[in-house]
């Protein structure tokens, strides 16, 4: 592995050494020397990205990904679980803002918190080809450094969006095994690229971090969030300092780029195709494919959500909750693979409920929405909740996992008292890019249902607008501490 030669200046006038005997040639036919050749690609092109030569529709799509991390963010910063952590978690005073509080801290604490509040309620966009969250990965990491350096909107814009494509061609190029959970893995990568771009690294010490990011990844299996584990979270948190970790090793000059994710993402935890990290690169951004969300739960529980929805307001329109739970007999849903591991008919916590679909669909059908308060409740709370998720079935059909990554389809059946077989198909999850998408006019709104404050959402809206224009990000991002700051704290994210 060649260490990346950055040499820089220490305090004393002294310079980082490098260690020549480290530097050991890949061998011939060896996957790390083509995740090492195309991790360099995929840096060379984040290290000189330009904000004003990015096409505007992309600019667009970056300030709604930009908006909604900010909004999702402040929602779980709110929770009762997101207020015990911040109790016990130490925050040196700093620059960087923990959102929705008004704690102002080092980077390191304050991108922990943010990334852990931005997913506690299952409300963080995503990637449909990345298969995860690339903003949740590298957002937080990148906006605290900023915060905290001082850095410009423009820097910063370009670090964040350098970030994403990153992190999100990991996620393309990594098939993970069966049983390993997305957070804390592929997405390093994006928050270490974007770091070191804002640190100033060239291209090399880009390269170094993202292959550091490689080696720094999680272990998480999916039972944890389907056992309603809040580790699954810190999964993300993790993932952010790991980021910010692996940046600064890589300005040290101690790393270098060896092809590491050939070993982790690929022998380790999956395979990986290199290939992928630099496939339409420049002109394929993998932002302009992502999906926003409007149910607070697994995104491979959203499309059975929204064909519940549809039979609320159809066949069963005019019926009150009780009156919906009695007339349906039972609801089978066939899905793809992703998704068909989340059939769990009792859950332990809101975590758990988020990535159950027979909890999302009975909450769609009496509720006509999945908000983050709905999993908080028990069975003794909402006896008819449970009742009706009972009656789903789900299970896998081989021609919709045929259909996957370009569809995420699903299929449900209806069994009414009265005799009568209702069958609802979506090709996706409404909000994904390709249906129904959420956008500058629609995606407000949805954000005031979750925050309950339509000025708020204005004001992070326009914030996020102007984020590439400031001066001072830092300053941009404190200032919001003064309108999110809630006087008492709301249910959701519990552990």
């Amino acid at each position: 592995m060649k260490v990346f030669r950055w040499m820089e200046q220490l305090e004393g006038g002294g310079q980082v050494p490098v260690d020549p005997s480290r530097e050991k040639p890949h061998q011939a036919g060896d996957p790390k020397r083509a995740a090492a050749t195309k991790t360099e690609e995929l840096a060379r092109w984040a290290s000189q990205l330009s904000w004003p030569d990015v096409p505007e529709a992309v600019r667009e799509r970056f300030s709604l990904v930009l908006f909604n991390t900010l909004a999702v963010t402040v929602a779980g910063s709110r929770t009762e679980g997101q207020r015990r952590i911040r109790k016990f978690w130490p925050t040196p005073p700093g620059g960087a803002p923990v959102l929705g509080t008004d704690i102002r801290t080092q980077p390191d604490a304050a991108a922990y918190l943010n990334a852990t509040a931005l997913v506690c309620c299952e409300l963080d966009e995503g990637g449909k080809y990345a298969k995860g969250h690339p903003a949740g990965h590298t957002f937080p990491a990148i906006l605290a450094l900023a915060a905290s350096l001082g850095s410009s909107g423009e820097d910063t814009a370009r670090a964040l969006l350098a970030g994403y494509e990153v992190a999100a061609r990991f996620g393309r190029a990594t098939a993970l095994a069966r049983g390993v959970h997305p957070h804390g893995n592929w997405g390093v990568s994006g928050a270490a690229a974007g770091c070191a771009v804002l640190l100033g690294l060239p291209a090399e010490g880009v390269a170094a971090a993202v292959d550091t990011a490689a080696g720094l990844a999680v272990a998480g299996h999916f039972d944890s969030a389907l056992d309603g584990h809040r580790v699954r979270d810190a999964w993300m948190g993790a993932a952010a300092m790991s980021g910010l970790a692996a940046a600064r090793l890589a300005a040290a000059g101690v790393v270098g780029n060896g092809g590491t994710a050939a070993l982790s993402l690929g022998s380790l935890l999956g395979s990986f195709d290199p290939a992928a990290l630099t496939d339409g690169l420049g002109d394929d951004w993998q932002i302009a494919h992502n999906y926003f969300k409007r149910h607070a739960s697994c995104s491979y529980t959203h499309p059975a959500a929204d064909l519940a929805l549809r039979l609320r307001n159809g066949p069963l329109a005019g019926l009150t909750a009780h009156q919906v739970a009695d007339a349906v007999t039972e609801m089978r849903v066939e899905t793809h693979a992703l998704a068909a591991p989340l059939d769990r008919t009792h859950w332990d916590g809101p975590l758990g409920a988020m990535f159950s679909i027979p909890y999302a669909v009975a909450a769609a059908l009496l509720d006509g929405a999945v908000a983050p308060a709905t999993a908080e409740a028990t069975q003794a709370d909402r006896p008819e909740l449970f009742a009706l998720a009972g009656k789903v079935t789900v299970r896998e059909d081989l021609a919709l996992t045929a259909r996957l990554p370009h569809e995420r389809p699903t299929r449900l059946t209806a069994v009414l008292k009265s005799g009568e077989h209702v069958v609802l198909f979506a090709p996706h999850p409404v909000g994904d890019s390709s249906h129904h998408p959420f956008t500058a006019r629609t995606l407000p709104g949805v954000l005031t249902g979750l925050l309950g404050d339509e000025a708020l959402v204005e004001y992070l809206r326009r914030a996020a607008n102007h984020l590439p224009k400031a001066d001072d990000v830092g300053s941009l991002l404190r200032d919001l501490t003064h309108l999110t700051t809630p006087s008492t704290a709301s249910t959701g994210g519990t552990a």
